[in-house]
């Protein structure tokens, strides 16, 4: 006789949440909290049957971004991030976490990240305007200092005639004036004009002009362009300014080869805004790569591995990403670079 049949296997048990550290809670479609595990109850000073039939808006205390959030979101949306949220249930204190909000078939789920109390704003996003105003008022204890050096140079190359000492006071002169356009680039940054419409391969073969006039024939300078790309909105002489420092930096790491590659994004997540269509731009080199010494610090102000850069370009190139809602990441190893600007393609025409 055949041997009997197998039985059949058990189906796979859902998962304990409790056994997990992280705070997880769960709301029905009107809103309300139906439950949570363990370490939510634990974090928030609740057991899981008190906060039963809460409304989730009101235990992130009518937070705008929450409330925003729970509107908008929908089952076929990526889950959103919602920084330092004040979570707060009557007689159990305040808490404060990273929330991500997801929608699902049955209501909301929703998963915390505990934060510290920061008083006031997060020092993390004092630090640019911290560091600005740092530099502008070390622009401005220098800016004496040369003008002093640069009046002292001109008496001194009046009253001397030999070749040699004019050619190092000429030097003196030279480097004053490349120091007070770089203080001028701290003190007066470019203003902000209004976005137009722009085909972002015209700001690249800008560029290209510039790096062929700059190099002649030392570096290969190669297009990977999508013809498909339509226009979008945007500074197109700032643009031009953060790519062609990208390149010089490329062009000033020993790169042989830069290749400027243009890909579109679909459903692509910038920051905590999610956007339907992107711009992806590499610039890409065969250089020596970023130094691991500065891998961490690349985009700061003042921060270079060349002696004679002014440390500003990269800085300078992320300011423009954040000034058309973008990013810019880089990823780096000998012989192989890669800079990423990623940009939302708004329409021409498009609310913002």
């Amino acid at each position: 006789m055949p041997p009997d049949p197998a039985p059949p296997a058990a189906a796979p048990s859902a998962p304990d949440l409790d056994g997990l550290a992280t705070p997880l809670a769960w709301a029905g479609l009107d809103g309300r909290l139906a439950g949570g595990n363990q370490a939510f109850s634990r974090w928030l000073g609740v057991s899981a049957r008190r906060l039963a039939g809460w409304p989730l808006a009101e235990l992130g205390g009518g937070d705008a971004r929450l409330v925003t959030a729970l509107a908008r979101t929908g089952i076929d949306s990526a889950p959103v991030r919602i920084r330092r949220v004040r979570l707060q249930y009557p007689d159990a204190g305040e808490r404060f976490a990273d929330l991500w909000l997801a929608a699902t078939q049955e209501g909301w789920l929703l998963e915390a990240h505990p934060v510290d109390e920061f008083p006031g704003d997060d020092p993390a996003l004092l630090l640019p305007a911290a560091l600005s105003a740092s530099l502008k008022g070390l622009a401005h204890e220098l800016r004496n200092p040369l003008a002093g050096l640069k009046g002292a140079a001109q008496l001194l190359g009046r009253r001397i005639d030999d070749a040699e000492s004019r050619e190092l006071v000429a030097l003196i002169d030279e480097e004053v004036a490349r120091l007070g356009a770089l203080l001028d680039q701290l003190l007066v940054p470019s203003p902000p004009r209004p976005h137009a419409a722009l085909n972002i391969h015209a700001v690249l073969e800008r560029v290209l002009r510039l790096a062929e006039n700059d190099t002649g024939w030392a570096v290969r300078l190669v297009r990977d362009y999508d013809p498909s790309l339509p226009e979008f909105t945007g500074d197109a002489d700032r643009l031009v300014q953060a790519v062609w420092n990208l390149a010089r930096n490329a062009i000033e790491a020993g790169a042989g080869t830069v290749t400027l590659r243009t890909r579109a994004e679909h459903g692509l997540r910038i920051g905590d805004v999610a956007h339907p269509v992107a711009l992806r731009l590499d610039i890409i080199d065969d250089g020596h790569g970023v130094p691991d010494e500065l891998a961490e610090r690349v985009f700061l102000p003042l921060v270079s591995g060349r002696a004679e850069g002014s440390g500003l370009g990269l800085a300078l190139a992320q300011q423009v990403a954040r000034e058309h809602r973008g990013s810019l990441a880089y990823r780096s190893r000998p012989g192989h670079t890669v800079f990423t600007l990623l940009l939302p393609m708004q329409a021409p025409g498009q609310a913002g």
